[in-house]
């Protein structure tokens, strides 16, 4: 999206040559644009995911609309900046990839569907970039919160793959790791193409339907 003209690093920075962000987190709205539920809140017993597929305007919509998203949200992760703002993501200084998080209901959605969701929705082989955004802050990532989860993830990018490869694609460049440090992002972000619904969405898919299952 790069709205401010900044976007343009296609190169990761080291820890050394990051900005030095801040001490104070960014305010958190108390409720979600759509569904009315808690973006920051504990969610005994529902699933989560991470993950970053490019700018998280469109990728956040097409968790939130998905059956069993009770929430959502957008954020920076995976850098080095403490706290950085979206005006400093978007120089390339500090590290981050665009990112959102997906609380679901795990009686009504799994994991591995979530898993098809970020696949199937972004194109995991463009590096630092997704389509004309091209910058270190859309890198594709994926990031497991436990054992079940890192199983999980890994086996989709080899499934994944495999599809993409019979169909011409290169390898994917998706990140896979441990969930890092998420900063939420600016209250504007959060829900941006519900509040704007003609907003900017950059998001789009190889057209390679993952597989999910017992298969993955």
């Amino acid at each position: 999206m790069a709205l401010f003209g900044f976007g343009k690093k296609a190169e990761m920075i080291t820890a050394d040559q990051a900005l030095p962000g801040r001490d104070a987190r960014m305010p958190v709205p108390r409720a979600h644009y759509v569904t009315g539920e808690p973006l920051d809140a504990s969610f005994e017993r529902m699933g989560r995911i991470m993950c970053a597929m490019g700018c998280f305007w469109g990728a956040e919509r097409k968790f939130w609309e998905a059956p069993g998203v009770i929430s959502t949200s957008v954020g920076y992760v995976n850098g080095f900046t403490p706290n950085p703002t979206y005006e400093e993501v978007c120089s390339g200084l500090t590290g981050h990839t665009e990112a959102l998080v997906a609380i679901f209901d795990p009686e009504v959605t799994s994991y591995e569907t979530m898993l098809r969701v970020f696949w199937e929705n972004h194109d995991p082989t463009q590096g630092m970039r997704q389509g004309n955004d091209v910058g270190t802050q859309y890198r594709s990532g994926l990031y497991y919160y436990d054992d079940e989860q890192k199983e999980l993830a890994s086996r989709s990018r080899e499934a994944f793959q495999a599809k993409l490869s019979a169909a011409g694609f290169g390898e994917i460049t998706t990140e896979v790791e441990s969930v890092p440090e998420y900063y939420f992002a600016e209250d504007y972000h959060q829900q941006y193409l519900a509040k704007n619904p003609n907003g900017y969405c950059g998001l789009g898919g190889t057209g390679v339907s993952c597989p999910i299952g017992v298969d993955v």
